[in-house]
């Protein structure tokens, strides 16, 4: 399977109550052949609408963070862990995530990046678990974010979501250091492979 008929499949999709409400189930997008792969949450109201990936108001703040650490979004890949907004921006369900996660599944197969870089705690969570490891509790993933972690298969880079500034303006410091390392991580050097 394509990317193409991948992204075909994920818009025209009805496994769970979420294809009732959405405009656009999003599908990933930007560079099919990234070193790091950001995976957000789901799609806001505007990216909803005009089904693009952070166009709304973390958009912004996600084109700040990347720009402070020299990162173009041509050079990622972007995608969602759930594929549809959800109403009222409340928490992804366990049976939308198990429903949407194959399809993340088989993105992360395709583009094959070699940084995975869930974003908030639902991708953190759910990347942890897929690859085997213990994921920390709602109050420890603070302590995970900005750091670098090998599972013996991927690595994997968790940062805060971009909204997260957007509730809490007191971490835009640590948020703009952390997202800086995308820097670091964007340059193939001797230790990348290791």
């Amino acid at each position: 399977m394509s990317l193409r008929e991948l992204s075909e499949e994920i818009r025209h999709c009805k496994k769970c109550r979420l294809s009732e409400t959405r405009t656009n189930a999003l599908c990933g997008e930007g560079n099919l052949n990234a070193r790091i792969m950001l995976i957000a949450q789901a799609p806001g109201e505007k990216e909803d609408a005009q089904g693009k990936m952070f166009i709304g108001p973390s958009g912004g703040v996600l084109d700040e963070l990347l720009g402070a650490a020299s990162v173009n979004r041509e050079n990622v890949y972007m995608t969602n862990l759930v594929k549809c907004m959800l109403p009222k921006y409340r928490k992804p369900k366990q049976d939308e995530i198990e429903a949407c996660s194959q399809y993340l599944d088989k993105e992360i197969e395709l583009v094959d990046p070699q940084f995975l870089v869930p974003l908030g705690y639902y991708a953190s969570r759910y990347v942890f678990e897929k690859y085997g490891l213990p994921a920390p509790s709602r109050k420890e993933f603070r302590e995970i974010y900005g750091q670098l972690l090998w599972t013996g298969e991927k690595k994997l880079f968790s940062l805060q979501h971009p909204a997260a500034v957007l509730h809490d303006s007191s971490i835009g410091d640590i948020m703009t250091r952390n997202y800086r390392k995308l820097g670091i991580l964007k340059i193939d050097c001797k230790w990348a492979p290791t």
